[in-house]
């Protein structure tokens, strides 16, 4: 089974199977309740990004892996001390916590790889 994380996500679930979804908009366009069941399983998907968020998100039910594969990125995420920093610049990973809000600032253009158990995301403005 071979395809592009960008384009075809891969759905990790906990019985150890692995299962193509459809990416980019077809898959954020679905509807709650559908990216809600999808949210169970880890999601595998690649996103390229040329600016820096317009949101922060959060996710409830499991920590999110992010490796950058290429850029310069600065990761924020919200403590109880304040906006912590992690500037990762080339290539390398970072874990988001749990129920920990996040967002990311873009310094050039910048490829990363993302593992998140997404159901109960939420966003709200940067």
């Amino acid at each position: 089974m071979t395809f592009l994380p960008d384009a075809i996500y891969a759905l990790l679930d906990a019985r150890g199977g692995i299962r193509r979804q459809a990416g980019g908009a077809e898959f954020w366009s679905q509807p709650e309740e559908a990216m809600d069941a999808l949210g169970r399983d880890w999601l595998v998907s690649e996103f390229e990004c040329e600016a820096d968020w317009g949101s922060w998100e959060i996710h409830p039910h499991g920590d999110e892996f992010v490796y950058l594969l290429d850029g310069d990125i600065e990761f924020r995420l919200e403590t109880p001390e304040g906006v912590a920093a992690q500037r990762i610049a080339g290539r390398g990973a970072v874990v988001v916590p749990r129920g920990v809000w996040h967002t990311a600032k873009v310094f050039r253009p910048s490829r990363m790889l993302f593992i998140t158990m997404g159901a109960g995301t939420e966003h709200r403005p940067a």
